[in-house]
């Protein structure tokens, strides 16, 4: 005597589908995704594939929290790969993720480590550009102030991010690029 069947939810599969259409700009946007389990199997479309049959603007992905994604561009046959993993490194965790987008030949290597909750450790390389960075993100104070120093190997220079968040939502972020004397002041309110 066999098992009972069950059914997708009791799978773990799960689907959902959201969409968007603007009058005004007569564009819309949709995307139908499908929990398997471990996996989540989405599409997503623009308005290209709306107006008529049309694989224009219809994109693919598999993706596997913390392990992988797999996107499939449609229209311009591209493929991109994104592996993550993380390591035990002297008692850290070290977070790495790799990407390979075939289409655009763009192949980078990101890495991540953690000495606490308010210090982090950043490296990012891009192999096609031979571009390495390195950031440093230190985190103060309950209301959060975030001071974030970048060196730009390639560039030889340094970019500075501070961010300081308010009560009621509010944070403000100031941005300084060394290498062209650019000072950008940002504003934002909670959503």
């Amino acid at each position: 005597m066999g098992s009972p069947k069950k059914s997708m939810a009791d799978r773990g599969g799960r689907s959902s589908m959201k969409g968007r259409y603007e009058v005004d700009k007569s564009s819309a946007f949709a995307t139908f995704t499908v929990n398997a389990g471990d996996l989540k199997l989405k599409a997503s479309m623009t308005d290209a594939t709306i107006h008529g049959p049309s694989l224009n603007g219809l994109a693919l992905s598999l993706k596997k929290p913390d392990s992988f994604i797999i996107d499939y561009n449609i229209p311009k046959k591209d493929v991109r790969f994104q592996f993550m993993n993380s390591a035990r490194v002297l008692d850290k965790t070290v977070s790495l993720t790799y990407t390979h987008a075939c289409g655009d030949n763009r192949v980078g290597i990101d890495g991540m480590m953690a000495f606490d909750p308010t210090n982090k450790l950043s490296v990012s390389y891009a192999l096609d550009l031979r571009n390495c960075k390195v950031k440093y993100v230190y985190t103060h104070g309950v209301l959060r102030r975030t001071v974030e120093p970048c060196y730009d190997l390639s560039k030889n220079s340094w970019d500075f991010v501070v961010t300081k968040k308010f009560e009621g939502g509010v944070s403000v972020k100031a941005i300084y690029q060394a290498s062209s004397k650019n000072l950008e002041l940002d504003r934002k309110n909670k959503k």
